[in-house]
């Protein structure tokens, strides 16, 4: 009955961790309207899901000592990396069930060139976010964080 209800229902969105905790991932992320929003945050990583607009990116940014983990599970994009702002030598396009592997200290963006929005869960060790980080639009998150650029 439990399984029944799951693949029925929404999955309630919002930041379970330090408990453990199991769901569809590809579900919760498709499911997911917000710029990004925390589903798990421990003491060593975190996991949040992003709905990047089409024509809209998630900013160039940079993580000092935070290695960052991306899957797109819907849509498709185009993935910049590089060692300066200036200098962002490394492309790929992305589409659904790729990864992205962003090592700290890289500064990075990616930006949806698809007909529909980027639908993506991130993984961040050790976390980038407070506990419970709900940004429903790129403005919010750009106005809470120094990141940005």
């Amino acid at each position: 009955m439990h399984n029944d209800y799951n693949r029925k229902y929404p999955i309630q969105l919002r930041d379970y961790g330090p408990c453990p905790f199991v769901t569809n991932i590809n579900k919760a992320a498709k499911q997911n309207d917000f710029f990004r929003i925390a589903l798990w945050t421990g003491k060593h990583l975190q996991l949040t899901l992003m709905s990047i607009d089409v024509g809209q990116d998630i900013g160039l940014e940079m993580h000092p000592n935070v290695d960052q983990f991306i899957r797109i599970e819907e849509g498709d994009g185009v993935v910049k990396m590089g060692h300066s702002m200036e200098c962002m030598d490394f492309q790929a396009k992305v589409y659904k069930d790729y990864v992205i592997f962003i090592p700290a200290g890289m500064w990075h963006n990616l930006i949806n060139i698809g007909s529909k929005p980027i639908k993506l869960y991130s993984i961040y060790a050790p976390p980038e976010h407070p506990h419970g980080t709900i940004h429903r639009t790129k403005e919010e998150a750009e106005f809470n964080h120094s990141y940005y650029w």
